[in-house]
């Protein structure tokens, strides 16, 4: 055996081989646990009888609270855009099209981008705190003893209401955010928001709007599972909880990023 493939001696630094492999382990038992963890949800999700109360109150939770940063997100997002493809597309004499460029972007990629992340951050981050909160104060284990399954009880109604209320979001968030864009337009502009309007509807067709709307569905997914994995196999008291937390989030803010990548590309293909 190699010298570069022995471990690492109790207090040494282990070798860069070594850690990349431990890193690489450890991401495949995360996949692996998330994976275990959506299949036990899809079996949940066929047993009855259904909790729809539980649902309607993750919905609340999850979806109505985060509509400000949505709307923010999107609002902001829009106006910057425009005034930035406004200044560029002037140099080439094609400022008639920012509307435009600037409606096919937030439909297409950055109003579901955006608004995964940043609703997926808050919403990961909140799942993660109080599942976690629950494991390490040994509710999740009472809810066992009870004969309760918590994947049922706990999981299912957080994955229904992520992947439920991230497409409303979004949908939401693109068309805040194209009205920013052509209130910036119109203030700085002079843009007439007829024109506006008439230029985005000539553009964006239906599957670009479908499009997107698919990818959320797909980052709701992926952001509720992530969470409620690392919320449950939280370990360590107050301080893991926080570890935990501070994972959700880069975690899916990763996932996010990724999937968008794959999705477009396959969404492409097919032509959306």
């Amino acid at each position: 055996m190699s010298e570069e493939a022995l471990p690492a001696a109790p207090g040494e630094t282990p070798s860069l081989p070594a850690r990349l492999q431990e890193l690489v382990l450890h991401a495949i038992e995360q996949i692996g646990g998330v994976g275990q963890l959506a299949g036990r949800t899809a079996r949940a999700l066929l047993r009855r009888p259904f909790e729809l109360g539980a649902v309607i109150e993750q919905v609340e939770a999850i979806g109505v609270q985060s509509v400000s940063i949505a709307a923010l997100t999107a609002i902001f997002s829009g106006m910057v855009m425009t005034v930035q493809f406004a200044v560029q597309m002037g140099r080439f004499g094609a400022k008639e099209y920012v509307g435009t460029v600037v409606a096919l972007s937030l439909v297409r990629e950055l109003g579901p981008g955006l608004t995964a992340l940043m609703v997926g951050g808050r919403v990961g981050a909140g799942i993660a705190a109080e599942l976690g909160s629950m494991a390490v104060t040994e509710q999740v284990d009472a809810l066992r003893s009870m004969g309760a399954d918590p994947v049922r009880k706990l999981v299912l109604p957080r994955v229904l209401a992520t992947v439920l209320v991230l497409p409303l979001l979004t949908a939401f968030a693109d068309v805040i955010g194209i009205a920013g864009a052509m209130v910036i337009a119109w203030a700085t502009e002079d843009t007439h928001m007829t024109y506006f309007v008439s230029g985005v509807l000539r553009s964006v067709k239906l599957s670009d709007f479908v499009g997107g709307l698919l990818k959320t569905l797909v980052f709701g997914l992926l952001i509720s599972l992530i969470a409620c994995y690392q919320g449950l196999t939280t370990t360590g008291g107050t301080e893991g909880v926080g570890q935990s937390t501070t994972r959700t989030v880069v975690i899916c803010s990763i996932a996010t990023l990724v999937s968008d990548f794959i999705l477009t590309n396959l969404l492409m293909t097919f032509g959306f």
